[in-house]
């Protein structure tokens, strides 16, 4: 399971222990445990696969997250902080193998439709 930021870990937390899931959060070191669910960052997802992974929290003003936004101080590098953004959760969606589940609360981040967009596009053989 991934979530944006520290911020919110503990609202991946508290989802798998109101699921009585084992879980183990995920530190520099990105060692997995069989048998628990692996908690942790966006930025820790690169290089890793998963038969199953959850994206949770991709609300309006956390994925992009708002703080960076408003740091931007001009278009050129806002538009990098937008695609920085948007590639962080494609890297965290493209970990799992055979399914993904992403959660959200009203207003879900505008990076949603992109992913329902590329979902929903016709693929070539």
């Amino acid at each position: 399971m991934f979530v944006r930021s520290d911020a919110e870990i503990d609202r991946a937390v508290a989802a798998v222990k109101a699921a009585k899931l084992a879980y183990k959060l995920l530190d520099a070191n990105v060692e997995t445990t069989s048998h628990q669910v692996s908690l942790g960052t966006m930025h820790l997802a690169k290089g890793l696969e998963f038969r199953a992974v959850a994206v949770m929290a991709c609300d309006d003003e956390i994925i992009p997250l708002q703080s960076r936004i408003t740091s931007v101080g001009d278009d050129g590098d806002l538009r990098e902080v937008y695609e920085t953004e948007r590639h962080l959760l494609y890297v965290a969606c493209t970990r799992a193998r055979d399914q993904l589940f992403v959660t959200a609360c009203e207003p879900a981040s505008e990076f949603l439709a992109d992913l329902v967009a590329q979902q929903m596009a016709p693929r070539s053989a």
